[in-house]
């Protein structure tokens, strides 16, 4: 009796809080963005199972690297995380220096969700499709514009990429935020655009922007009729922003398969599945260990467009 007690207990103990302390979950984004919005489901459902309070606490700008900071420096107890993305892996090549080791002063606990971004045109303009978008950029070297949110944002590294992986000569413009780049491109100032979909779907729906591919390994379930840029002629390339979460560096291990369990779980529910394709991201979690293969590879990717780009250190 005693054994089938313990093991009928075994949920609720695992259930059971850290501590009496909310845990902190750190966003370098301002609050109602995608990835404050994705940090918000995931943790809610999380603090459902736990038991426990997290706060999330926006520290948006630099990068990441005010954010990243915060919680590189944080006591390794599991009451503070950060919402990492691919930006963390593009400010480790793009910063001269950083005050933290983007690999070494955090521990991995799982993704999150990837982002799908896209290639973006004029609902009425000349492109049609991505195969118009390479024929007139091979045929005019130099005169095509792809705009982008600011120098080194994932956006605008995905243009570089694609103007290297298409071999053609382009000019990747840089805007002030997304809204400014749709205008642009509304205004035919720039030819197309490269950017994450969520923000632009509506209008793409609208008709006043055309997709012409998206950059991720498939189709974006909105978007079926869409291509991707590999499907279009170029095979292999592949671009996403994501999220995940990593706690300090040296975090207990059995608090780290804990946090990785609690979040996965938060990914599985129904309802925080569903809010999160609404915003356009689909919900995938990983083991630390993926996690951790992820951020080292696109480190080295990044830092190799950074370089590539010419785009100087900051």
């Amino acid at each position: 009796m005693l054994a089938l007690a313990a093991a009928a207990g075994a949920p609720y103990a695992l259930a059971a809080p850290l501590s009496s302390r909310p845990i902190r979950l750190v966003v370098p984004f301002g609050a109602g963005g995608v990835a404050d919005l994705v940090a918000r489901s995931v943790a809610q459902k999380m603090s459902e199972s736990m038991g426990q309070s997290i706060v999330i606490d926006n520290k948006p700008g630099a990068g990441g690297v005010v954010a990243s900071d915060t919680v590189a420096k944080a006591a390794p107890d599991g009451h503070t995380l950060l919402l990492m993305s691919n930006g963390n892996a593009v400010s480790a090549g793009l910063f001269k220096s950083l005050p933290y080791d983007t690999v070494k002063d955090f521990a991995p606990v799982s993704t999150l969700g990837y982002f799908d971004m896209a290639v973006l045109a004029q609902g009425n303009g000349k492109f049609k499709t991505f195969a118009d978008l390479v024929a007139y950029a091979k045929a005019n070297p130099g005169r095509l514009n792809i705009g982008t949110i600011n120098v080194g944002s994932t956006q605008n590294l995905a243009g570089e990429l694609l103007k290297t992986s298409l071999g053609i000569d382009a000019q990747v413009v840089p805007f002030n935020g997304t809204p400014a780049v749709t205008t642009a491109l509304r205004g035919g100032q720039i030819d197309v655009a490269v950017e994450i979909l969520s923000p632009v779907l509506s209008q793409i729906e609208a008709k006043a922007l055309r997709a012409l591919a998206v950059m991720g390994d498939k189709r974006a379930p909105n978007l079926p009729d869409v291509p991707t840029v590999a499907e279009s002629g170029t095979p292999g390339f592949q671009v996403a922003s994501w999220n995940a979460l990593a706690a300090p560096a040296n975090t207990p291990p059995d608090v780290i398969a804990r946090l990785n369990r609690e979040a996965r779980a938060a990914l599985d529910s129904p309802e925080v599945r569903k809010r999160l394709q609404a915003l356009g991201v689909e919900p995938r979690g990983s083991t630390p260990q993926e996690q951790a293969h992820l951020l080292d590879s696109e480190i080295r990717r990044w830092s190799a467009v950074i370089q590539h780009a010419g785009i100087p250190k900051q």
